[in-house]
């Protein structure tokens, strides 16, 4: 693949574009900010867009949810969390939900219903949809997100929140949790082993569209439906096989 001039630049596709069979995301489906990184979360080249997400979520605190981390030391995601947040001027609430059983916890589905600003950490995304599908602490998260708040994913979590979801175990797709449909997500697209990346490629289905992107790298989604690219690094969007010639343009609103 050639490669891309510029940070957070979005790869032009040579080939034709196709009319999607994906339905797009219906505007009903989030009033909120939607960001979706690349991974390498909570790190410098971050900073500027996490800022940002701040300023959009109206509010001071963060959750930060490391159960996609539930098997590689979550404590130490949330205290890195929790340092990242307050150097920010932010108040770092981690709730360590690794498990169902804490995904059902009535409590816990109520702070993060009103929570202002919600963050998924890397990890699992498979363990991370055996804790979050169908349950109550993901209904508290659409809830939060649709009443205009900020839901952030990182890695493993940009990929769980689309759908359909790229399979880690091979580069394919399984199913994810469809906040946005119609999108996948490839994260650490510039540093990832070529024949996952070809293979995720090559396997998207007619008519969704794979966003390849890179560390401390965000795609983000305004409550109006725009979507830009922020951080350091690159984004490059993919359809029926190819880059898209329309970019960021071609995700749905």
């Amino acid at each position: 693949m050639d490669p891309v001039c510029g940070p957070t630049a979005v790869e032009p596709n040579p080939a034709r574009t196709t009319t999607s069979k994906v339905p797009p995301m219906s505007a009903k489906r989030g009033v909120g900010t939607l960001a979706l990184v690349g991974g390498g979360e909570w790190t410098d080249g971050c900073r500027a867009f996490d800022t940002d997400l701040l300023a959009a979520s109206g509010g001071s605190e963060v959750v930060v949810l490391p159960s996609a981390a539930a098997f590689e030391h979550p404590e130490r995601v949330a205290d890195r969390a929790s340092a990242y947040f307050t150097a920010l001027g932010a108040k770092p609430r981690p709730l360590m939900v690794l498990h169902r059983s804490e995904a059902e916890d009535p409590k816990i589905a109520a702070t993060v219903r009103k929570a202002r600003f919600v963050y998924l950490s890397d990890g699992s995304p498979l363990h991370l949809r055996s804790v979050l599908k169908g349950s109550a602490l993901f209904e508290a998260m659409l809830a939060s997100y649709h009443a205009g708040g900020v839901l952030a994913a990182s890695g493993a979590g940009a990929t769980l929140v689309c759908d359909p979801m790229v399979d880690p175990r091979g580069g394919a797709y399984t199913v994810g949790l469809g906040v946005v449909s119609g999108v996948a997500v490839f994260p650490y697209h510039g540093t990832a082993a070529e024949h996952l990346r070809e293979r995720s490629i090559d396997l998207l289905p007619s008519g969704a569209r794979l966003v390849g992107i890179d560390e401390q790298t965000a795609v983000v989604r305004d409550p109006g439906g725009t979507w830009r690219s922020a951080g350091v690094g690159r984004v490059t969007v993919y359809l029926d096989g190819a880059r898209a010639e329309a970019g960021l343009d071609a995700l749905p609103a």
